[in-house]
């Protein structure tokens, strides 16, 4: 089976890094000055023939008809895990401004195989076909009004069901992505953003790289900007930021400088709009990247310090999964390094999604059958409240 599927990703290789740097800069340029994404462009540059645009999803033109036909796809034993929201404010003062922002690192498909890679996950539940299935099924039961995702790198396959439900995005790549190298490359992987154009205008749009604050040298993570306005009340706007800073043990000054870059960025340029910031910061909330935001002049409060009423904490966990090592063992990878920061005085939390408990993940952890992803998603309701000024 997998051998029939790698025959069917490697029919058209990705010629990413042999483009011209003309023709990169054509396509940056696009990607960072317009509302409206350019999926024409993309393709030119990006798409696999396997990702045009997966013709073999046959899924109706809503977003609750799609959901029960994925949902009853599967068995009552590979049932996507049980989650729910939990209100954290009782404020209904401004509930007619209340929406839903979703933030979650899906897991790119080229990153997905690899000898020390989830070692315990089945084999089948790390297929492409299967796993496009249950990350859709995640999306569309959350419901997002604003769905800030990293790690993408099948965004051929997310941007035309995105469009028919409603929504309008873009994806920005890492400059040189890990997924190029991989055997079961799609292309790049990056982060991506879509909205819901029934309760959002685009306002702005931009793709930045991220820099070192300290010498503003270019980094390989990135960051989608995007500013909206309310459609029942254009008064009413905010700016959402998603970025996936550097991985791994090592790289905490560097993780520091781009998550200082971005705060001055967003400082700069929306100080007075309110923001949302979600991302896979690669940081637990001991490191110094996590105070770059918390002490920023941008007000920030994490929005997951709210789900334990009384603690003022982060989640024990956003990401779980097992590691193999040398001579067979196994490392038990367990952090929170996902995060939903706001403008603490502009907005206000009203509900967030809470997270399986470690009976219901199970011993085998992340991904699985019963969830795509080595990360949970996060996501949280959030209402406007007046300015203090």
């Amino acid at each position: 089976m997998r051998t029939a599927i790698y025959a069917k990703i490697t029919t058209i290789k990705f010629v990413y890094h042999t483009l011209s740097s003309q023709m990169h800069q054509k396509l940056n340029d696009t990607m960072a000055s317009n509302c409206d994404f350019d999926s024409s462009l993309f393709a030119k540059y990006y798409l696999k023939e396997e990702d045009v645009p997966e013709l073999d999803l046959k899924y109706s033109v809503t977003s609750g008809g799609i959901l029960h036909q994925l949902q009853a796809m599967f068995s009552e034993k590979s049932k996507l895990l049980t989650r729910s929201f939990v209100d954290v404010s009782s404020d209904l003062a401004d509930e007619s401004t209340r929406f839903r922002v979703m933030q979650w690192n899906i897991l790119a498909q080229g990153l997905s195989f690899g000898k020390d890679n989830f070692i315990r996950c089945p084999r089948d539940a790390l297929d492409w076909k299967f796993r496009r299935l249950r990350l859709l099924e995640e999306i569309l039961r959350v419901r997002p009004d604003i769905l800030c995702l990293q790690e993408v790198d099948h965004f051929g396959f997310l941007l035309p069901i995105m469009k028919k439900l409603g929504y309008n995005g873009s994806f920005f790549p890492k400059p040189d992505s890990p997924c190029l190298f991989t055997a079961c490359s799609n292309g790049p992987d990056g982060c991506a953003m879509f909205y819901r154009t029934s309760k959002f205008s685009c306002l702005e749009k931009e793709s930045i790289v991220l820099m070192r604050d300290s010498n503003k040298a270019l980094t390989n993570q990135v960051s989608i900007i995007y500013k909206f306005a309310l459609k029942d009340d254009s008064r009413l706007e905010v700016a959402v930021a998603t970025t996936h800073l550097k991985a791994k043990n090592g790289w905490e000054q560097l993780r520091m400088e781009q998550g200082a870059y971005l705060v001055n960025y967003l400082h700069e340029k929306f100080c007075n709009t309110p923001l949302i910031i979600c991302g896979d910061f690669n940081a637990e909330y001991s490191e110094p990247v996590y105070q770059v935001f918390a002490e920023s002049p941008l007000s920030l409060g994490s929005a997951y310090k709210l789900l334990n009423k009384g603690l003022n904490c982060e989640p024990p966990y956003s990401t779980w999964k097992i590691r193999g090592g040398f001579n067979g063992s196994e490392t038990d990878v367990c952090h929170t390094i996902d995060y939903i920061w706001y403008t603490k005085n502009r907005l206000k939390v009203r509900a967030l999604l809470n997270f399986p408990t470690e009976e219901d993940i199970g011993p085998d952890r992340l991904p699985s059958y019963q969830y795509p992803s080595d990360h949970f998603s996060l996501a949280s309701d959030f209402m406007f409240t007046l300015d203090d000024d």
